[in-house]
């Protein structure tokens, strides 16, 4: 009798027709999967087989529009979801309804009913950077976890005690889902049983199966399982997915390419993001037009198919998109692969290769006007603390060469700190934070234009609030919309102390001065836009939602803390960021 290795994850939910979900399992063996609703709502789908692992994604048809069903997941007719003595809700899903107006477009309004019958608010909770459990060397004597309370465990802990809580209507996990390269006491234990650790890559995960022992980890924590298996989820790699800081530069990655163990890991890497993540993310008619999808799918075993795919996809990263889009209602989600898509060669960085940026420019101005609120999702930020973007393009401008020429010292000595420091967000690739700049400012500017754009990061392991102002010089002028950059990070996980006093330092006065001087020296010129700290930095595990109803938008940002009842998620941010139109958040949010 086949079991249930991992999940239900609830992925996609459609809001065009307000009618269809997909939800995704892991079995222990072959078997037909069934997800049965108690609306009558339902869909079944076979497994198909990876490295000896049994997945499928099965799409539910016949879901009511604005309304909230339980279901539950069969295999092979058997239940398995919810388990017996399950200290849970029901897992449910949540369609939103369908305005009067809805005409099924692409970009249709729907929309959650709201109290006059209209679309109602969306609700999007956002974070990055979860350790399942602290690697090996994190834990101290008498203490259970050092990091303090995940921010997913103790939001999932809130809504199973208060079902009338305000659920996020998704949750968007913008990087490092798991940890390749910090791998906890457990994890070690498994993967010492297959091999020797004294041999390279040593504790880090080097093959498929190693990488399904993070996934177990993460997703079988019980809160986490059960949030997930409620609320519908987005999500997109960072570096700690693969291992850190990868794709840095062309001589980071001739060095690691040059290892025994390079290949299986990116490969491996991938594969199971493919899986575990990425097929989540597409809507059904996604998935029905995707080859690689129904060659896995129609054959007995889709190992080879898939690790022909990944190592096609590591080579020449032109020929694969991991970058989506997500309509809700009249909110619009572009998910950019900043990782995968890079392009290292010192002569032509970028963040994004040449397909890659296209895309994002086609998807960001479509429609003109079918959106209020379009929301940018990169896990490395747009706009970082003054000081830390300059020292950024001054060591990419040594790297290129400016001073003392490509081979030079100087050279080295960028490279060196590149590595060393971390210095690869888009200020490091200048040509691609140049073009986002402009993109974000053409698309705000009109009548036409959005009443936000808002740029959704994570990765730096604290959270605050970006708004860029442009110079009365520039071209077409300053946009119309209201434009913040919206960092938070991490959900579980932890900052040194001298980190978090630099990243203070960089938003200072005296900061800005040094970087500038470090753009002095690096011959760089004045950034298209400049930025103020609107808002932290703050520094915890923690979770941001935006709301976002009609053009207004509302954000906050809360922190798993302990206290003497248990972990609970405390207030620290909570605030209006419009005033029904496009305004400056400064002048929205005075008291």
């Amino acid at each position: 009798m086949a079991g249930l290795r991992l999940g239900p994850l609830l992925r996609y939910v459609d809001w065009e027709t307000a009618s269809t979900a997909t939800i995704w399992v892991e079995a222990d063996r072959p078997c037909t999967a069934v997800v049965r609703c108690a609306d009558g709502a339902s869909g079944s789908s076979r497994t198909f087989a990876v490295a000896g692992h049994h997945y499928a994604l099965v799409v539910v048809t016949g879901l009511t529009p604005g309304s909230t069903t339980a279901y539950e997941v069969l295999l092979d007719d058997h239940p398995v979801w919810p388990p017996e003595n399950h200290r849970f809700p029901a897992s449910t899903i949540t369609t939103p309804a369908l305005s009067a107006d809805h005409d099924g477009g692409a970009d249709g309004c729907s929309g959650k009913a709201g109290v006059d019958g209209g679309p109602g608010p969306v609700r999007i909770a956002f974070g990055s950077c979860r350790w399942a459990a602290p690697p090996a060397g994190g834990h101290l004597p008498g203490r259970s976890d050092p990091v303090g309370p995940d921010a997913l465990d103790t939001l999932a802990a809130r809504l199973a005690a208060d079902p009338d809580a305000e659920r996020p209507d998704v949750l968007l996990l913008l990087g490092d889902q798991v940890y390749a390269d910090e791998t906890s006491p457990a994890t070690r234990r498994r993967l010492a049983a297959r091999r020797d650790l004294d041999e390279p890559p040593g504790a880090e995960v080097a093959d498929y199966d190693e990488y399904t022992c993070l996934y177990d980890e993460s997703w079988r924590d019980p809160e986490v399982r059960w949030l997930l298996s409620t609320v519908p989820s987005c999500m997109i790699f960072d570096d700690h997915d693969v291992i850190d800081d990868w794709n840095t530069s062309a001589a980071w990655l001739a060095e690691v390419r040059s290892t025994s163990w390079w290949h299986e890991r990116i490969v491996s890497g991938l594969m199971s993001y493919w899986v575990y993540q990425h097929l989540g993310n597409l809507s059904p008619a996604e998935l029905a037009a995707d080859p690689l999808y129904a060659a896995v799918r129609a054959t007995p075993d889709g190992t080879e198919l898939l690790r022909r795919f990944a190592a096609g996809a590591d080579a020449d990263p032109t020929g694969t998109r991991w970058s989506y889009r997500r309509v809700f209602g009249r909110v619009r989600l572009l998910m950019v692969d900043s990782r995968a898509a890079r392009v290292l060669d010192e002569r032509q960085r970028a963040m994004l290769h040449p397909q890659e940026a296209r895309w994002l420019r086609e998807e960001a101005l479509s429609r003109p006007g079918s959106c209020d609120h379009l929301l940018i999702g990169t896990s490395l930020p747009w706009l970082l603390p003054p000081l830390v973007h300059d020292a950024e393009q001054w060591s990419a401008a040594l790297c290129r060469g400016e001073r003392g020429g490509p081979d030079g010292r100087w050279a080295r000595i960028g490279e060196h700190l590149r590595q060393r420091s971390d210095l690869e967000h888009w200020a490091a690739f200048p040509d691609s934070f140049g073009q986002l700049t402009e993109l974000i400012r053409e698309v705000g500017s009109g009548p036409d234009a959005p009443a936000t754009i808002c740029v959704l990061s994570g990765d730096v392991h604290h959270a605050y609030i970006a708004e860029p102002t442009w110079p009365a010089a520039t071209p077409g002028g300053a946009p119309d919309a209201l434009v913040l950059q919206l960092t938070c990070s991490p959900v579980h996980n932890s900052i040194p102390g001298p980190l978090k006093a630099g990243f203070r330092f960089g938003w200072s006065r005296a900061g800005r001065r040094l970087g500038r001087l470090l753009a002095r020296h690096g011959r760089i010129g004045t950034p298209p836009v400049q930025w103020h700290k609107a808002g932290g930095p703050w520094f915890g595990n923690q979770l941001m939602t935006l709301t976002l109803h009609g053009r207004k938008a509302a954000l906050s940002l809360v922190q798993a803390n302990s206290r003497r009842t248990g972990a609970q998620l405390e207030t620290v941010f909570d605030r209006s960021l419009t005033n029904g139109g496009p305004s400056s958040f400064s002048r929205s949010t005075k008291r």
